[in-house]
């Protein structure tokens, strides 16, 4: 199966081609169609790529970059009690420094987190589109408000 674009920019997945035409599969809607061959460009993306984009890019990123579970417990930690300083992390959670630190990095790197001050400290935050994502993935969780800004293990 190859990608192809047609005369208006629109991707679709090449299921079968004739001489004069192709039929194509819009990968957002499902929809099957036959186009004209002389309005259809290969495109260099692979199909299974293409299948991908259909998901919404901040879910897609989270998707891309979380590859196991307390990497994504960090994620959600700081989308419910976050901003957290490093020291709070290292403290709170089994995890060693160099361990957090490879975590952070990633998500940093993929725009999941930003580095932000919390109480003079250095700490993370998870960025809005990482909230979308996460808010996709927890829907009952969708639009509480009602995070601190710092949890109550620092307070000791």
């Amino acid at each position: 199966m190859k990608t192809v674009r047609d005369d208006t920019g629109k991707r679709y997945l090449l299921l079968k081609q004739s001489e004069s035409a192709s039929l194509v599969r819009d990968p957002e809607t499902g929809n099957e169609c036959y186009v004209r061959n002389d309005r259809l460009d290969v495109v260099g993306e692979s199909a299974l790529e293409t299948a991908a984009q259909t998901i919404d890019s901040p879910i897609r990123t989270l998707l891309t970059n979380v590859h196991d579970e307390q990497t994504l417990g960090l994620l959600i930690e700081l989308a419910d009690r976050g901003p957290l300083r490093i020291r709070t992390l290292l403290d709170a959670y089994d995890v060693c420094e160099s361990d957090l630190h490879g975590r952070l990095t990633v998500l940093s790197a993929a725009g999941l987190i930003d580095e932000t001050e919390v109480a003079g400290e250095r700490g993370y935050r998870i960025t809005e589109p990482c909230r979308r994502a996460l808010d996709v993935l927890r829907p009952d969780l969708e639009g509480d408000d009602a995070v601190p800004d710092e949890p109550s293990i620092d307070s000791a």
